[in-house]
């Protein structure tokens, strides 16, 4: 009998600890998220709710868009052997995104938001803007050392952002160059560089610097700008914070 007992203490024990972390999880919410426009955010409310009732996680589509970025990093890299891989690795730079979009969206609607979710949410976006630019800077189209800047600069800006949110104030997603228009830069000058392929059967240059070059510089730049803007608004948020 008293084994018995023990056996049903330990068993409700364990129900109540499990509704607790079931309760937590549905009432969590994320600390800071990204403003995304409404007309890019309903592409995927379909698949929001097909992934709800299917049970799929937020955290295996937070992986999916890490394998985006390494089909975009693939094309990009083997586009200098098949140039028309330019039209196809921007497509997956957007899916990227839109995969980020979707495991957050989703997250919400199952009740599965939680803070190790934040993680998963970010650490992926890292790795997928490194793979991207990496794939960029050995493409053959452009000098490797400006795409390892610019992929530095991509993880600086990101980091830079993320310190609003570690200090409790806000996260930042602020700037000419947040993770969006890096893409959309991207996208310009892969299909830029295809065209002046098409039209001069060669890579076309400007003060000896090809268009990949300056699409790299121009996010380089952008972020930069992105920083200190960012920086900016953390400090004065701080600043009112201690007034």
């Amino acid at each position: 009998m008293l084994c018995v007992f023990c056996y049903n203490a330990i068993q409700k024990r364990k129900t109540a600890n499990f509704s607790s972390k079931r309760k937590c999880m549905a009432n969590y919410e994320p600390i800071s998220r990204r403003p995304i426009a409404a007309a890019f955010r309903r592409t995927a409310e379909a698949a929001t709710r097909l992934c709800v009732r299917w049970g799929i996680h937020p955290d295996a589509i937070s992986y999916l868009s890490v394998l985006a970025a390494l089909a975009s990093a693939f094309c990009f890299w083997q586009s200098h052997t098949a140039p028309r891989l330019l039209i196809i690795a921007p497509v997956f730079c957007y899916l990227r995104l839109w995969f980020n979009m979707l495991d957050g969206m989703v997250a919400l609607a199952a009740g599965k938001a939680t803070a190790r979710g934040e993680i998963l949410n970010d650490l992926p976006d890292r790795i997928s803007d490194i793979v991207i630019f990496v794939g960029i800077a050995h493409s053959g189209w452009m000098n490797p050392i400006l795409g390892y800047w610019a992929a530095i600069l991509a993880v600086l800006t990101a980091y830079v952002g993320i310190f609003g949110q570690a200090i409790g104030v806000q996260r930042e997603f602020s700037g000419w160059m947040s993770k969006p228009w890096r893409m959309v830069a991207l996208h310009i000058g892969a299909w830029t560089t295809l065209a002046c392929w098409w039209w001069n059967d060669q890579s076309i240059r400007l003060q000896g610097l090809t268009i990949l070059d300056w699409t790299c510089i121009v996010v380089i730049a952008g972020c930069v700008q992105t920083i200190a803007a960012r920086l900016k608004r953390i400090m004065a948020a701080l600043e009112r914070r201690t007034k």
